[in-house]
């Protein structure tokens, strides 16, 4: 069969150049094959007909066979509409029509049998069916009509004449001139092992199946297809490298890390830091390169882990990097580093835009030089004249800040690749991990330090200020400190702004006794981290911010965080704001202010947030409310990831068997040479060429 991917758009008849610009504009449509792949959002029933008396406003579309008794226009002007009253012989009900009313009025003909489609409401005390469509009941075969397939369609493609009836009408001329199969993507084995419909079959019963059933299958068939394929290309990208790149051994737990082990751990590590210590140890000694994901809750302890890292990486004669997203959090680590290691024997400097001058070369002349142990900076780190001794661990602090690029950048900081610990702080669902980031191993830190206590969350309506500032001020005056966040949204960003500085203003004189700081994004580098500093080292009480401070700023005394317009953020990065808060050993607050009218999806946002403080759980909600998006923005595995059909929100259990299968298919023949999977070789390669980056990323 030809490839119809070599088959433009405009060559299907009925279709022609125009109406082709049209569907590639709005759909991004350019051969048979995307329109072949661009499935129905839906299916109604078109066998089954109703009688007038049967109908509920429960329903979400009928069809009933009659005729119509007459017309009547109601209404002047922009408001008039025309009202046909129509009858099954028993009962009557009206059809209404808002637009075309002259046109109806001249085709339409009375006591001409017809069959009315449309979803029932009641006008009145009357059924009633709202721009429906009438169909000549001599013409139209229902056993034939099955179930009718709905396709989204955009507002533009409707003034141009294409509706979803005109998606149906291409597909199924489609369908008749594929004459020949749609080549198979999956070997028989394994069709037959999972109950598998045959990839053409399920094609075509997406859009027009002759039952429920047959839907479901057919659906279930393309979504493993879809999910399988992205399995299968991180899974041999991932063997790839682990055949092709060695990894440093580190051999020995060394004097530096049993000394600090034994000296100066300022707590007892909890058993899920020493879990996770043990599966990176694993790695690094087993001679093949690791790349591994750390996750933890805020506050799960992962900077020590990473620092307990580096001590083996330095024990075993090489050097270690932490890279940070910005500037202050990457001076965090660096004050961490340094007041954990106290007065042993290891250097640990910064490497930021703002370290400059002398300054700077010493810096880069120690690194090369192999007397720097541990470098801690930001993505100047990346930079050409950075160069190391002997690199042997990255550690990538708030990965999803930073590009599939900047971190493959790391692995030419030395001849053979480092070992590779990406962290963060914002829990992924499992289904999401394993898609996202499917190339790496994860590890999760899920349980917090003893003494830590949960973060209380309150919402709170915003008539209710004045008593919440009450409790603040109790709070300051016992010695705390207190976020407020305002969303900075770049639709409405002038706006937003606006909002911080009135808040700001505000804020100024609801509390004249306290000092007051300031930050967002559009202030300059060095106003904005002096602010910050001031609010760090406690010399101002109250942080007016937007989103900035989400990612890394520990101020243990920061006990509360109040979040305005809590109903513009989503879950996740509401769970992140919360995070900021509850770093000591004082109880601390969250409170969600928002105004009284919420809709259900923002009410549920609150409640998710007011009922549990686990990271997991907010994760996995978050995705099934919000659904995957553009999946942290990047694609993080290097497996261009545009899913078309499944949906990660929804078909958690078909990722892990596609994943399954993938792995088992995979430990069978690495390489893909069996006869039986030239179908998936050819298949992957396809799909190589035209949307996966398969550079060598971490």
């Amino acid at each position: 069969m030809q490839d119809l991917r070599t088959l433009d758009l405009q060559y299907l008849p009925g279709i022609g150049p125009a109406r082709a610009k049209i569907l590639h504009d709005q759909l991004g449509l350019s051969n048979w094959h995307d329109l072949l792949y661009y499935l129905p959002y839906k299916h109604i029933d078109r066998t089954r007909l109703y009688a007038i008396r049967e109908l509920r406003t429960d329903m979400p579309f009928v069809q009933v066979k009659g005729w119509l008794l007459g017309f009547e226009k109601v209404g002047e002007g922009r408001k008039s509409r025309l009202v046909g009253h129509f009858t099954d012989g028993h009962d009557v009900m009206d059809l209404v029509w808002f637009n075309s009313v002259t046109y109806l009025t001249r085709t339409l003909k009375l006591r001409h049998p017809y069959i009315v489609f449309g979803r029932p409401s009641v006008f009145n005390g009357r059924i009633t069916v709202t721009h429906p469509d009438l169909d000549d009941a001599a013409s139209l075969a229902l056993s034939k009509m099955g179930m009718q397939p709905y396709y989204t369609v955009t507002e533009r493609m409707k003034k141009g004449g294409l509706t979803s009836r005109s998606m149906e009408h291409f597909t199924s001329t489609l369908f008749r001139q594929c004459t020949q199969l749609v080549p198979e993507t999956l070997p028989d084995y394994l069709r037959g092992q999972l109950h598998l419909l045959p990839l053409d079959e399920a094609l075509r019963a997406a859009h027009y199946p002759s039952s429920a059933q047959q839907l479901s299958a057919a659906m279930y068939r393309l979504k493993f297809d879809e999910l399988f394929y992205v399995q299968l290309a991180i899974l041999s990208l991932s063997h790839k490298r682990e055949q092709q790149v060695g990894g440093h051994v580190f051999a020995r737990v060394g004097p530096l890390f049993h000394a600090f082990y034994r000296q100066y751990l300022p707590f007892s590590l909890t058993q899920a830091q020493m879990r996770v210590i043990r599966e990176m140890h694993a790695d690094m000694q087993s001679g093949r390169q690791m790349n591994r994901l750390l996750q933890g809750d805020v506050g799960s302890g992962k900077t020590l882990v990473a620092l307990l890292l580096a001590l083996l990486a330095v024990d075993n004669g090489y050097q270690a990097c932490l890279m940070a997203p910005t500037e202050i959090l990457a001076e965090q680590h660096l004050h961490t580093f340094r007041q954990l290691l106290s007065d042993m024997p290891v250097q640990v400097e910064l490497l930021t835009g703002i370290v400059k001058g002398k300054s700077r070369r010493r810096v880069l002349d120690d690194l090369q030089a192999g007397r720097v142990n541990v470098l801690v900076g930001t993505h100047a780190i990346i930079e050409d004249q950075v160069k190391f001794a002997r690199l042997g661990l990255v550690i990538i602090d708030e990965q999803h800040r930073f590009g599939v690029a900047q971190r493959a950048v790391m692995w030419g900081k030395n001849v053979q690749p480092p070992h590779v610990l990406v962290m963060t702080a914002t829990p992924i669902p499992r289904t999401l991990a394993m898609t996202l980031y499917g190339d790496l191993d994860v590890s999760v830190i899920d349980e917090l330090p003893p003494g830590r206590k949960p973060v209380e969350t309150q919402h709170v309506y915003e008539n209710r200020m004045e008593d919440l500032y009450v409790r603040i001020r109790t709070q300051i005056e016992a010695g705390r400190q207190v976020y407020f966040v305002y969303p900075l949204i770049k639709e409405s960003e002038k706006m937003d702004l606006q909002n911080v500085e009135e808040g700001y203003a505000r804020l100024q004189k609801v509390f004249p006794m306290f000092r007051v700081s300031m930050v967002h994004g559009k202030m300059k580098p060095a106003e904005k981290e002096e602010e910050m500093r001031r609010f760090v080292a406690g010399e101002t009480q109250i942080l007016v911010a937007t989103t900035v401070i989400e990612v890394g700023v520990n101020v243990p005394n920061a006990s509360v965080m109040v979040i305005q317009n809590a109903e513009r953020f989503g879950l996740s990065q509401l769970h992140q704001l919360r995070g900021r808060v509850g770093r000591g050993a004082e109880q601390s607050y969250c409170i969600l202010v928002t105004n009284y009218q919420l809709g259900g999806t923002a009410r549920r946002r609150m409640e998710i947030m007011t009922e549990t403080n686990d990271g997991f759980e907010i994760a996995e909600e978050d995705l099934k409310l919000r659904g995957p998006g553009d999946l942290e923005g990047t694609k993080q595995s290097g497996v261009a990831l545009d899913l078309k059909i499944a949906n990660l929100a929804r078909d958690g259990q078909i990722v892990q068997q596609a994943r399954d299968v993938a792995a088992a298919v995979l430990r069978q023949d690495p390489s893909l040479s069996d006869p039986a999977h030239r179908p998936l070789l050819a298949h992957l390669q396809q799909l190589e060429q035209r949307e996966v980056d398969w550079g060598a990323i971490s």
